[in-house]
């Protein structure tokens, strides 16, 4: 950022000097702005697997686990709100938690298709991570899918910008039905 006294120094430049501290600012409150946009609904004890603010809301949708997740220990749950004021935390206990989801990975070269789901009272969630760049342009969706039942209903909130996503061993961790 420019230095607001070095302006006072430079007699004659007091235009460019104010350019740049304005421009100063302006990148100070783009940088506050991202850290806002990128917050989770995860504590600070937990691991952030996926976080992302949707639109068109300024509602958070985040995917936290326990600092240490595996096969056997830890826990996962959903979480949709604002911080401070989380509308739906799922599953409300932890333990069991793992069984609660299912996860889904499909790879190969230019496309990586990631969906972490689960059900309640009526309704699939599906968190998803896509990336098709065999399209042209690239394709690069991230957010939340909430089907009805009887699927007659659907409503996708996408993420922006880009989510926090940190999806580390949960193939090894969730039941994955991608796999026969």
């Amino acid at each position: 950022m420019f230095n607001r006294r070095l302006c006072s120094y430079l007699p004659g430049v007091l235009v460019i000097c104010a350019l740049l501290v304005s421009l100063g600012m302006q990148v100070n409150k783009q940088v506050n702005a991202q850290a806002v946009k990128t917050s989770s609904l995860c504590r600070k004890d937990e691991k952030t697997i996926f976080t992302c603010q949707v639109k068109p809301s300024a509602k958070t949708v985040s995917l936290c686990s326990s600092a240490n997740l595996t096969k056997t220990d830890g826990y996962l749950q959903y979480r949709f709100g604002l911080p401070g004021k989380v509308e739906l935390e799922y599953p409300k206990d932890r333990t069991g938690s793992r069984e609660a989801f299912a996860y889904s990975h499909y790879f190969r070269a230019k496309v990586d298709l990631t969906e972490i789901s689960f059900s309640l009272d009526g309704y699939s969630y599906t968190v998803f991570d896509n990336y098709n760049a065999e399209e042209k342009p690239s394709i690069s969706l991230q957010g939340v899918t909430v089907t009805a039942s009887d699927k007659q209903k659907e409503v996708t909130y996408s993420c922006r910008p880009r989510a926090k996503v940190d999806f580390g061993n949960l193939s090894e961790v969730l039941k994955n039905v991608s796999e026969p």
